[in-house]
């Protein structure tokens, strides 16, 4: 996919390139012949006053002497005999006599090709009432002057352009590659077994929702065979209970051959059962820990989206930020949402209709931490609001049920807080870590808040 893309790109700019470069590039070239042309012309100018008022050779070679192009040997100058005077040759002409008498006769400037260049004949009234011929030599190189040098200018901004477009294609291609990369290399280590194997949330939006699921998928894989496992060790062990019955049944049936073959039978039975039983433990001991996570802006969209149609029943403004991007949690996702309900539930139990409210997430290396606010009269007692959520009761509780939330934050190291939002009710504050506190380190619980928080015209309503 990279080099296909870097090779479009190297195709769509060279013909780009050529679109323009070649036009610009003849549009060079007839300005310079023009130019030269143009040049040859004002020379050939400069003698009509002279050929004007006299034809005497001398002065018509002096008039020839003092332009650029005469005194380089450049300038020719024919004048036809008539009755009363003689024909006048200047120079040496590089077009044959038929091609002069072509000039005169037509009487305007024309441009000759000649061998090594260009021959400008003008026309000009003479004194004598005839029709000189002043040719004008206009080499190759004087035609060709600068544009080798515009060419080249052409072809460098040409290269540079085709470069840039690969530098810049071979960059969005490995911004594109790169996550696709890495998703087939965790799709190929969990299909040879490894369940820690997870995908990093970056790259364009399509491999990030990719990245998204495959990661839920991965979690709940190994949920899946966590759940296998513990239910192959649980059946094993009630097993033992009506194996136990069978032995001493088996004990009381006597020496005969039903006997033996059914207490041989029951011993095979318990065998079995231990080595399922040990083999059960053995993966349970060499799986390696993984943490199931889930997104927690997806399930905070889910779950604003189906609050929602409460509050608009009940008059409620309701506002979410930072939920646009995937914020993964090292929770499970059933764990979050009976969370995220019961705290939206106190807001809806605990303050009166009509009251605002808002889910505000922020993330960072360590943590991501969930607020939900709302305007209403607040907690005057947050101790003892915490300590009904511990379970202790006691006077002055709101009645605010935190069991399942602090459960939730303490099983990833995090906290919960309880305090005054920005709205001016109350704001429970949950802390989620995302890898374990250092020892001797302190949480910073400090919350950079978002304008649209504060200024609640600005966000976004779910």
């Amino acid at each position: 996919m990279r080099w296909a893309l870097v090779k479009v790109c190297v195709a769509v700019t060279a013909m780009v390139v050529v679109a323009f470069a070649v036009p610009l590039a003849l549009t060079v070239r007839e300005m310079a012949r023009d130019r030269a042309i143009g040049n040859a012309e004002r020379q050939a100018a400069a003698i009509g006053p002279a050929l004007a008022i006299t034809t005497d050779r001398t002065q018509l070679e002096r008039a020839v002497a003092s332009t650029q192009a005469g005194a380089d040997g450049r300038i020719a100058v024919r004048v036809p005999a008539t009755e009363s005077t003689a024909g006048v040759q200047i120079g040496d002409p590089h077009v044959p006599d038929a091609d002069l008498e072509r000039a005169s006769e037509l009487g305007r400037a024309s441009t000759v090709p000649v061998a090594g260049g260009y021959a400008l004949l003008q026309p000009t009234a003479v004194s004598s009432g005839s029709v000189a011929v002043v040719e004008v030599f206009v080499p190759d190189g004087e035609v060709s002057r600068g544009v080798t040098a515009a060419w080249a200018v052409l072809a460098l901004v040409g290269v540079s352009l085709i470069v840039g477009a690969v530098a810049v294609a071979d960059r969005l291609g490995t911004r594109m590659v790169r996550p696709a990369k890495r998703l087939a290399e965790a799709a190929h280590g969990l299909g040879r077994g490894d369940l820690t194997v997870r995908v990093p949330e970056d790259g364009p939006a399509e491999l990030r929702s990719a990245a998204v699921a495959f990661n839920a998928m991965a979690d709940q894989v190994v949920q899946l065979l966590a759940n296998e496992r513990e239910l192959a060790a649980d059946l094993s062990h009630r097993l033992r209970t009506p194996l136990t019955v069978l032995r001493l049944n088996a004990a009381s049936l006597g020496d005969g051959p039903a006997g033996e073959q059914t207490r041989h039978a029951v011993a095979q039975l318990e065998r079995e059962v231990d080595q399922i039983i040990r083999a059960a433990r053995a993966q349970q001991a060499q799986s390696q820990p993984v943490t199931v996570g889930c997104d927690a802006a997806e399930v905070i969209r889910e779950r604003m989206a189906f609050w929602s149609a409460l509050a608009e029943d009940q008059g409620r403004e309701v506002r979410t930020a930072g939920v646009e991007r995937p914020v993964r949690v090292p929770v499970v996702r059933s764990d979050l949402v009976a969370s995220l309900d019961a705290m939206l539930g106190n807001v809806f139990r605990h303050t009166p209709e009509g009251t605002a409210f808002a889910v505000d997430v922020h993330s960072s290396q360590e943590a991501v931490i969930v607020l939900v606010s709302d305007a209403g009269p607040g907690i005057t007692d947050p101790a003892a609001a915490m300590r009904r959520g511990q379970g202790a009761g006691g006077d002055g509780s709101t009645g605010l049920g935190l069991d399942i939330v602090r459960r939730l934050a303490e099983s990833t190291g995090g906290d919960v807080r309880l305090g005054a939002s920005v709205l001016g009710g109350a704001e429970i504050r949950v802390w989620i870590a995302l890898r374990p506190l250092a020892a001797g380190g302190k949480r910073n619980h400090r919350v950079v808040r978002r304008r649209r928080l504060k200024r609640p015209a600005a966000a976004t309503e779910a």
